[in-house]
């Protein structure tokens, strides 16, 4: 009788990491707050819109490779689903990734990392208006808290500049981002019966395309210009790691420990972020930002908690 065939070094490494979910998520965490560093870098380097743009057309090539047999097998439940799936994918990461790369322009990459830390915030204020989700006391103190780091970084840590509405256009844009982002996240409640991989290759497929006008725009308004060798280097990166291999890493963790557990990592993206942003950008970490980041990330950490709730609740 023939002896089995060795296991391919591929297939040994996913088992292994199967085996070991909690790296698959920091990992995909750290990959997420690399992209603020990806961001300030790609400033003077390649223009907004163009990464935006290319951005989600290097994800849609890498994802034709691996998920284009299960499109095709989800395109009957997908195709009657196009305006929601134009819906996510225009607001969830055309629009995200728009305002968010064109922040970067005006502001710090820690700021970018401290503020997009509000988003599980707002997915709960969001679940609070449109599903009528019950808020605990515990879990308001956590949202108060949270906004409250947020107007700290965004006022520079000033009173004076809260009080005239001073703010960096910057640091708004990138709270609009998260806006669009938190409502992607309450609008996967109703995704089509398909594999995530699937729904992921359809949604980037239209941000692709729906990013298409903003580039015409850019160049009508005179903002575009070709990349640098560097631009194009940043442009592999943000198209392979944060929007192709992160969310693969991230779906696979999920069908491993669940999205409640899977969840609770991504905390980790507003440390990452900063950090990064310190080591390799040699940006400076201020006192307001320390506060700031704390009390996002105390806030959070208050109001993911179920407060007197029932557990079935």
């Amino acid at each position: 009788m023939p002896a089995a065939p060795a296991p391919s070094p591929f297939a040994a490494w996913r088992a292994w990491l199967d085996r070991r979910p909690a790296l698959l998520l920091i990992f995909t965490t750290l990959v997420w707050g690399s992209n603020v560093v990806a961001a300030r870098l790609a400033v003077g380097q390649v223009s907004p819109m163009m990464l935006t743009t290319a951005r989600w057309s290097v994800a849609c090539l890498a994802l034709w490779l691996v998920a284009r047999r299960q499109v095709v097998a989800a395109w009957p439940l997908l195709r009657p689903r196009w305006r929601y799936l134009t819906a996510m994918g225009v607001a969830g990461f055309t629009g995200f990734n728009a305002l968010y790369y064109t922040a970067a322009h005006h502001t710090s990459a820690v700021n970018l990392a401290i503020i997009q830390g509000v988003v599980p915030v707002l997915v709960l204020l969001g679940a609070a208006a449109v599903f009528r989700l019950r808020v605990s006391a515990l879990q308001a103190l956590g949202v108060a808290l949270t906004l409250a780091g947020v107007t700290v970084v965004a006022a520079r840590g000033q009173w004076a500049v809260l009080r005239a509405l001073d703010l960096n256009v910057g640091d708004v844009g990138v709270l609009a981002a998260s806006v669009l982002y938190a409502g992607y996240t309450l609008g996967l409640r109703a995704k089509p019966a398909v594999s995530p991989l699937a729904f992921f290759a359809a949604v980037a497929g239209i941000a692709a395309l729906a990013s298409l006008p903003l580039l015409a725009w850019e160049a009508a308004a005179g903002d575009f210009f070709w990349p640098t060798a560097r631009g194009w280097w940043i442009i592999v990166y943000v198209g392979l790691l944060p929007s192709f291999v992160s969310q693969i890493t991230y779906i696979r963790a999920v069908e491993l420990i669940g999205p409640a557990r899977a969840g609770v990592f991504y905390n980790l993206t507003p440390v990452f972020g900063p950090a990064l942003a310190v080591l390799l950008l040699g940006e400076p970490l201020r006192p307001y930002h320390a506060l700031g980041l704390a009390m996002v990330l105390g806030g959070i950490a208050v109001a993911e908690r179920r407060g007197a709730r029932p557990a079935g609740a």
